[in-house]
This record gives structure tokens, C-alpha cells and sequence, in this order.
């Protein structure tokens, strides 16, 4: 066994308390989320960020209304970070307010890997992935714009290090304080919830003495959700758990319609209702039309999409040209930070795939990226979407990395040598296609547009 490998058996594990170098790097996340909101240019918002912004300010933090959400329309986002957003906004007159909220709350992510680390991984690889997540380019950039990543985050990896506390000390509050953040987490970002069943029977597994822990976990989730749901039910009569987004990506990721064309049809549908149910009916009519090879085509088209070798980063800045065209120099220099580590974290991730012994935390968290992932496949996936999960993938890595460093890992040959060939194939097959956008690629093998 590692040195520093997690508690298997016997007594519960202490609570791991204060970690001054968690403390450090939570701290320096913190600084550099500030240094660049201080720093980096202003450009205007691009992407989903305008849309956050009105229905924070202009739906639900109008200032001639309260902030009951009978007041106001919303159904297909849901609403916790537009009522985030809004409160901020109507306390402070300032969305610069809501940007620096965002960045000490993209900082506490750090601790909540950290700690969930320590549980699965052992101290040291929990301190390097908590490192991981404090200097990531795409969890610093996203602290300090306008998109629900951050919020959604930080509840949920909370929510999992309460899990995973519960799990290991038998502690019925910890399980509370999970569901209540899960519940939160799905009222940002829906699909958690449907991720839900997965922590639950996870918690039963230890069988008759894990029913009152996993029980209160579901009760307080879906404590937390429901006042939202009865407000969709007295707001627009229909069983709506958080939000009608959902029905929408399924159709629009199975679909050969482009989103604009989605748009018009469902103009002229009716209400949001209506258009809710007709996304659906319409996903499922697609998905049917599209079998038997359906799921072998999601895979081809979604998995190089979810896994690319990029960042919502790149697409602002190069794609999207938010702040005006870049030079190349500057591109290829701004490709090279931002793909760069993610790909040294992949390597290190699939190692550790196969040479890692996992605790049953880690089973868990494999579970949840898994699932998170096929979600993503059998809908719609963008280098965004995988952000949430991305600390899994850096808590493996960094169990690996210390693993080599320690000798502690599994020796590889046998089936775990033809397993990480099997997964570096899959990896360059999937990883290949997004490589062509990138200039940096280009320069590398010698092909025009480098």
C-alpha cells in the first residue's frame, strides 16, 4: 500500500480538519482569479454569457419586482444561477460584483478536491489535483465570466466531499448537507440530478447500516429541489422538476436541424410547455429513426467533441474573436497553455486507469464521470459540458503521478499493459480530429495554416 493511500478498513477515518497547504492553494487560487479579473482586458460577453446576464438582471433582478419566482417566466434555464446573478446585481448595482463572487467561489473548488482526494486518493494526490484545479486555465477563466460553470462546480464537488465524509465516518449530517448541495447543484445545472441515483446506491452498498445515510441524502436533494418544481407547477401546470432545457439538447444533438432551425420550428409550437413535450417526442422520433447503428454514431460524433483538445478558452478568444483578431504567435502561445496541460493530465489519467488500486470513493467517482459522459454522448457535448468532471480525470492523474514517484503503482504487464495500449488508441482516435483546428498543430506538422 502507498504511503499516503486512504483509509480501506477499521475505524473511520479522522476528519481531515484544516490543511494549511490546502489553505495556501485555495489562496492562491483566489489571487490569480483576481489578478485576472484586475488584468485581463475588457471584451464584451460572447456566447451564452449575454443570456445570463438579462435573465439575472432584466428577468429576475428587474428592480420593479420582487424576487419571488412567481414574477417571472423562467423555465428553460434553471434558476439558480440567474437568482445568483440578480441578487448580487440589485445589492451591489454592479456586475463587477457578481465577477469577483465568482472568482473567490471558483477558489473554494480547490479545498472541496483537496478533501474529496484525501478520502479516495490519499493526501498527497488530493494536494496535487487541489494544485491542478487552482491554476487550470479553464476553471480560472471561468471564474470570471458570465456562464454557470462555476457555481454549478463548486455544489457539486461539495456535495461529493460530503458524500464521500459520509460514507467514510457513518455521519448522518454529512449525508444531509450532500443532498441539500446536490439539490443545489441540480437547480444550476439539471443534469445532476439525474446523476443522483448513482450517489445513493453507492451509499447502500454497504448495505442495512447505510439505509438512514443514503435515505436522508435523497430526502434533503429532494427537499432542496421541490419548492422549485411546485413553483413550475402552479407557474405553467406541468410536472417540470428544474427546467425544459434538457428536451432541447436531446433534440438538437440528434437532429441533422441546426439550432436556428430548431428555433423557428419551435416558434411556432406554443408556450413553453408545449414546445417542452414537442422536443421530446421529436428526440425520441429521431433517436428511433436513427437506429440500429444510432449509439455507434453519437460515439463517433460526440466523444471527439466531449474529449477535444480544446477549451471554451480558444472558442471565445480565436473562434469567436471576442476581443479582436489575435496574432498567430499569440494563438499558437495561447493554444500551448491551454491544450497543453490537459493533454499531459490525460496521459497521466489513462495510466492511472490502469494502474491504480481504487477505493470505493474512486469507484464512485469513475461511476459518475462515466455516466456524465454518456449523458453527454446520447445528447449534445462541447469541451464545456466536461468541465464539471474534469477533477476527476486530475484526481486520477495525480494519484498516478505520486504513484510513480512512491513506486506504489501496479506493475504493468498483463491485462494492464493491453489495457492502456487499448485506451492510448482510443485516446489518439478520439483526440485526433479536434487537433486540426488547433494553429499549433499545424506549425508542428508542417501542414499550411500553422
Amino acid at each position: 500500500m502507498a504511503p499516503s493511500s486512504p483509509n480501506h478498513g477499521g475505524a473511520p477515518p479522522p476528519d481531515p480538519g484544516v490543511d494549511r497547504t490546502l489553505v495556501a492553494l485555495t489562496v492562491a487560487a483566489f489571487v490569480v482569479r483576481a489578478g485576472l479579473l484586475l488584468l485581463a482586458p475588457s471584451c464584451p460577453p460572447n456566447g451564452d454569457e449575454p443570456t445570463w446576464i438579462v435573465l439575472g438582471t432584466r428577468w429576475v433582478g428587474r428592480p420593479t419586482r420582487g424576487f419571488s419566482p412567481l414574477n417571472n417566466e423562467l423555465v428553460f434555464y434553471p434558476p439558480l444561477y440567474p437568482y445568483f446573478i440578480a441578487v448580487l446585481y440589485r445589492a451591489f448595482h454592479s456586475l463587477g460584483a457578481v465577477r469577483w463572487a465568482q472568482a473567490a467561489l471558483g477558489a473554494l473548488v480547490v479545498p472541496a478536491v483537496g478533501r474529496v482526494g484525501r478520502l479516495t486518493f490519499g493526501r498527497r494526490a488530493g494536494l496535487v489535483a487541489a494544485a491542478a484545479v487552482a491554476f487550470y486555465p479553464d476553471f480560472v477563466w471561468f471564474s470570471i465570466h458570465f456562464w454557470s460553470e462555476t457555481l454549478f462546480i463548486v455544489l457539486l464537488w461539495w456535495a461529493l466531499e460530503r458524500l464521500v465524509r459520509s460514507d467514510a465516518s457513518s455521519r448522518l449530517g454529512a449525508a444531509a448537507v450532500a443532498g441539500v448541495l446536490w439539490g443545489l447543484a441540480s437547480l444550476t445545472r439539471e443534469l445532476s440530478i439525474y446523476l443522483a441515483p448513482i450517489a445513493v446506491l453507492w451509499l447502500l452498498r454497504r448495505g442495512p447500516s447505510a439505509w438512514r445515510r443514503a435515505c436522508a441524502f435523497a430526502l434533503c436533494l429532494v427537499m432542496t429541489v421541490a419548492p422549485w418544481t411546485v413553483r413550475n407547477a402552479i407557474a405553467f401546470r406541468a410536472f417540470i422538476p428544474v427546467s425544459t432545457m434538457g428536451s432541447l439538447n436531446l433534440w438538437q444533438g440528434n437532429t441533422t436541424l441546426t439550432h436556428l432551425q430548431i428555433y423557428d420550428v419551435l416558434a411556432t409550437v406554443g408556450g413553453p410547455v408545449e414546445q417542452d413535450r414537442y422536443c421530446r417526442k421529436m428526440a425520441w422520433e429521431t433517436i428511433r429513426s436513427r437506429q440500429p447503428g444510432w449509439i455507434f454514431q453519437k460515439l463517433a460524433e460526440q466523444m471527439p467533441e466531449f474529449w477535444r483538445a480544446g477549451s471554451e478558452i480558444l472558442d471565445d478568444l480565436v473562434a469567436r474573436t471576442t476581443c479582436g483578431p489575435l496574432p498567430a504567435a499569440l494563438v499558437r502561445a495561447l493554444e500551448a497553455v491551454v491544450v497543453g496541460p490537459y493533454l499531459v493530465v490525460l496521459a497521466l489519467f489513462l495510466l492511472g486507469l490502469v494502474r491504480l488500486r481504487f477505493t470505493a470513493g474512486g469507484w464512485l467517482l469513475l461511476l459518475l464521470l462515466g455516466a456524465y459522459n454518456a449523458v453527454h454522448v446520447v445528447a449534445l457535448a462541447t469541451t464545456r459540458y466536461r468541465l464539471p468532471s474534469l477533477p476527476v480525470v486530475f484526481l486520477v492523474a495525480a494519484a498516478a503521478a505520486v504513484g510513480l514517484r512512491e513506486g506504489s503503482l501496479a506493475p504493468l504487464r498483463g491485462w494492464r499493459l493491453a489495457g492502456l495500449l487499448a485506451l492510448c488508441v482510443l485516446a489518439v482516435l478520439v483526440l485526433l480530429p479536434g487537433l486540426d483546428e488547433l494553429a499549433l498543430w499545424h506549425l508542428l506538422t508542417g501542414r499550411p495554416g500553422g
